[in-house]
C-alpha cells in the first residue's frame, strides 16, 4: 500500500488550495459557508455523469478527481457529449471541470481541479466536505468506509457491496461516523417509479403476492476465446492501483473499465448492475427496505467460472420473505423490467408503466394514505441532505439490502443450491449453511482492507 505522510499532504493541499477556490460571488447567496466542495473518486463512464450532475448545482464545487485513468475513450457506450477527448479519467475530469468554471467565472485561466491516482490523498484534505465514490464494486467498501471515517459524506453508485460482510460494514461505518450515504439507485427519485410503489403499498393491486424482475443477458459479453493471452499494461492505466484489494490477475483490456462488472473478483455480474435496481423496487413496493428474504433458492443460473467473463448469464432465482411474497429474477432479451403482481391485479414498470387494469395509472394517492420519500433528483437530493443531516431517498441501510438480494441470488446460483436465511443475523441457517457463509466474506489482496 502506498502512503503519504501529513508533511506531503499539508505541502501539495496548501499549494492547490489557494488556486482551487472558486469566488463567492459565483455562488450567490450560495456562498461561501453553504458550498460544497466535492472530490470525484473514480470519473469514468458513469462516474463522469455524477460529475457533471454535481458540477452543475450553484451550491457545489468541484475541487479534485481521482482515478488510476489519467485519460481514456476506451468505456464502450458511454456518452460522448461533443467534449474534444479522451472523455474520461482524472486528466480529463480537470479540464471539464476547469472548462466549465472557467465559463462561469468568465476567466479563461482558471485552474481549480487537482488530480490524484490513490484516493487516500483526496480523502486526506480537509477542506473536502463530500465525495463521489464511482468505481468498480470491489472498491466500493474500502473506498466508502475510509471516506466516512474521513468525515466525507458519500455518494456511492450501485451495487453498494460486493460482498454481504463489506455491506454491513458499510452501514456501520456510515452510522458511527454521522455520514450521509446516498446510494445510486436513482429510480428512488424517479416520480414514476415512486408513484407505482405507492399504488402497491396502498393496496390497488389488492395484497402483493409476487414481483417478477427481468433483467438484460449481456449479450455479446463472452470475453476472450480461451486462450487469452496478457496484454501490456498501457500508459494511460495505473493497474495495480486498478486491482487494489482484488486477487492479482494478468492485464487484457476486457478486465477493466466497464466489463469489469461481468467478473467474479470486481463484481457480481448483471444481477448486481440492472438487477440492483430492479431489486431495489421491489423492496420499495414490498415494504422490505430494512430487511430481506428468509429463502433464496437457484432456478438455474448458468456461471461459467472457467470462462473469462465468469458470472451468471443466464441469471434465474426466486425468493421469498417472511410475510409470503414471493420474487424471481431472470434474464431476459427485452432488457429491463419489474412487475409486481396481487390478488386483484398487476403493475408494471419498464420504458413506462403498464397495468393490467389501464385506469389503475390515472389513480391519485389520497392525503391519509402512504406516501413515500419524494425526490425527483437524484443527486441533488444528496446535496440538500448534505446540508440538512435528513436521510437521503436511498440511504446506506436501504442500499445495502437492496444489494443483498443480488449477492444472496448468486450464491444459491454458484451452490445451485436453496437456503435459508436470518435477514436480522444477516447469515444462512439450516442445510449447506456452513457452506454458504463462507461466500458472506472476501479476501483481499495484500496489506488492503476496510
Amino acid at each position: 500500500m502506498k502512503t503519504i505522510s501529513r508533511r506531503q499532504f499539508l505541502r501539495t493541499s496548501t499549494t492547490v488550495a489557494a488556486s482551487m477556490i472558486v469566488p463567492a460571488r459565483l455562488f450567490g447567496k450560495n456562498a461561501p459557508s453553504n458550498r460544497i466542495t466535492m472530490g470525484c473518486i473514480g470519473v469514468g463512464g458513469m462516474g463522469m455523469r455524477d460529475l457533471r450532475a454535481a458540477m452543475v448545482n450553484s451550491d457545489v464545487q468541484i475541487v479534485a478527481a481521482c482515478d488510476p485513468v489519467s485519460a481514456s475513450n476506451e468505456y464502450g457506450h458511454w456518452f460522448k457529449d461533443g467534449w474534444q477527448g479522451p472523455w474520461f479519467g482524472r486528466d480529463s475530469a480537470k479540464k471539464v471541470v476547469e472548462h466549465y468554471y472557467a465559463q462561469q467565472t468568465g476567466r479563461d485561466d482558471f485552474k481549480g481541479c487537482a488530480t490524484c491516482i490513490d484516493y487516500r490523498e483526496l480523502l486526506a484534505r480537509g477542506d473536502i466536505d463530500a465525495v463521489t465514490n464511482v468505481t468498480p464494486d470491489h472498491w466500493h467498501a474500502p473506498i466508502t468506509i475510509a471516506a466516512a471515517r474521513a468525515g466525507k459524506d458519500i455518494y456511492c453508485e450501485k451495487p453498494l457491496s460486493l460482498t454481504l460482510a463489506e455491506g454491513r460494514a458499510m452501514v456501520e461505518a456510515v452510522r458511527r461516523h454521522g455520514r450521509i450515504l446516498q446510494t445510486g439507485t436513482h429510480r428512488r427519485s424517479s416520480p414514476v417509479a415512486r408513484f407505482m410503489c405507492e399504488l402497491v403499498r396502498n393496496g390497488r393491486i389488492g395484497k402483493l403476492r409476487k414481483a417478477t424482475v427481468e433483467i438484460g443477458t449481456a449479450p455479446g459479453r463472452e470475453g476472450p476465446k480461451e486462450p487469452w493471452e496478457e496484454q501490456p499494461v498501457p500508459a494511460w492505466l495505473d493497474y495495480d492501483m486498478w486491482l487494489g484489494p482484488a486477487q492479482w490477475a494478468p492485464y487484457h483490456k476486457l478486465r477493466c473499465l466497464y466489463s469489469f462488472r461481468y467478473i467474479n473478483d470486481y463484481s457480481g455480474g448483471e444481477v448486481t448492475n440492472t438487477g440492483a435496481h430492479m431489486l431495489d423496487l421491489v423492496q420499495w413496493a414490498s415494504g422490505h427496505d430494512t430487511t430481506g428474504p428468509v429463502e433464496v433458492e437457484d432456478l438455474g443460473g448458468a456461471f461459467h467460472p472457467e470462462a473469462f467473463f465468469n458470472m451468471a448469464n443466464p441469471a434465474h432465482f426466486r425468493f421469498r420473505y417472511a410475510d409470503g411474497v414471493e420474487g424471481e429474477l431472470h434474464s431476459s432479451l427485452r432488457g429491463w423490467c419489474v412487475k409486481l403482481e396481487g390478488d386483484k391485479g398487476w403493475i408494471a414498470f419498464q420504458d413506462r408503466l403498464t397495468a393490467s387494469d389501464p385506469k389503475l395509472l390515472s389513480e391519485k394517492i389520497g392525503t391519509e394514505e402512504i406516501h413515500l420519500y419524494d425526490s425527483s433528483d437524484h443527486m441533488r437530493n444528496f446535496l440538500d441532505c448534505v446540508k440538512s443531516r435528513r436521510e437521503p431517498a436511498a440511504p446506506v441501510e436501504v442500499g445495502h439490502r437492496s444489494t443483498s438480494i443480488c449477492h444472496l441470488g448468486n450464491i444459491v446460483m454458484t451452490l445451485k443450491t436453496k437456503l435459508a436465511w436470518d435477514p436480522a443475523a444477516e447469515c444462512f441457517t439450516g442445510p449447506n449453511a456452513e457452506t454458504a457463509n463462507r461466500f458472506r466474506h472476501r479476501a483481499y489482496r495484500g496489506s488492503w482492507t476496510v
